[in-house]
């Protein structure tokens, strides 16, 4: 894994009490990493109208933890394990089936939640062990976690570099790309794997019962505040990103003392407030 120690020594200098401490830096630099990813994908996730497919990859993660503590696997590694075999089993059936989109994936979203709830039912104690992904708490990511999450990062920037035109063109019409040449079920399996792995690495973050806010509030945002498909992407990035900071910092306020994910949402939401002001303001001016 990468030494991180120069990052985390940037963020010691940052004039702010709580990023002094270790744990907090290395939950810093793991949102500061996570939420654009999750920006970004939000974007493609409201583009492909695949919302709902990452709420099912989220709540897979009772089925990922179950198995890992029921087979004495680390639930953080059977977990991301776990997530993108649904992720890609979704794809899979969704391309071979006549039913909808939305009807496969709410079939996969019953099959691994009864699934994860049965494994439970089994050996009660691990209820509780549980609990902490259903909420989830970025301030226990370690350092390993934190190299792992930079590695996906890059892995994320290369394939939106080679492929966001290309799953753009996907998104308007899938027939037309791949008449043009682009090698559509290659390019759909591969971003279902990296949502998948995103929305994973979410799920520690923020939890099962936000992970999905956390990849469409921003992206909503940015379709209130963008007037093209590349403002969107970038306001997206800012949105995801000053959510995370600030959300973070505030939540670690004696004032405050909130739970961090809680925290990020909320100020990703307070965001989209403002955008949809901002566009109500702009089309009372055109209807004007």
């Amino acid at each position: 894994m990468p030494d991180l120690t120069f990052i985390y020594d940037l963020l010691g200098r940052l004039p702010l009490d709580c990023l002094q401490m270790r744990f907090m830096q290395q939950a810093m630099l793991g949102l500061l990493l996570l939420a654009p990813m999750a920006s970004v994908l939000g974007v493609e996730v409201i583009s492909f109208r695949m919302a709902f497919f990452s709420d099912a990859i989220g709540h897979s993660a009772f089925a990922g933890v179950a198995l890992g503590l029921i087979l004495a696997i680390n639930p953080r590694i059977s977990m991301p394990l776990f997530g993108v075999l649904v992720g890609l089993g979704i794809m899979a059936v969704r391309r071979r089936s006549n039913l909808s989109g939305d009807t496969v994936i709410g079939i996969v979203f019953s099959a691994v939640v009864a699934f994860g709830l049965a494994v439970v039912s089994r050996a009660p104690g691990v209820g509780r062990d549980m609990q902490r992904f259903l909420y989830g708490d970025i301030l226990t990511i370690t350092e390993a976690e934190t190299g792992f999450l930079l590695l996906l990062f890059f892995a994320m920037l290369l394939f939106q570099i080679a492929g966001y035109n290309r799953l753009l063109y996907i998104a308007l019409n899938p027939v037309m790309a791949r008449v043009h040449g682009v090698r559509v079920a290659l390019w759909q399996y591969v971003f279902a794997a990296l949502l998948a792995l995103v929305v994973m690495f979410s799920v520690w973050a923020v939890g099962v019962l936000l992970v999905t806010a956390l990849l469409i509030v921003p992206a909503a945002t940015a379709r209130n505040l963008a007037a093209t498909a590349g403002g969107m992407f970038w306001w997206a990035l800012v949105v995801g990103l000053s959510s995370a900071f600030i959300g973070l910092v505030l939540s670690a306020q004696e004032w405050m003392s909130t739970a961090s994910g809680a925290t990020v949402i909320l100020v990703s939401c307070c965001w989209f407030g403002v955008s949809a002001l901002v566009a109500g303001l702009r089309g009372g001016r055109k209807s004007a």
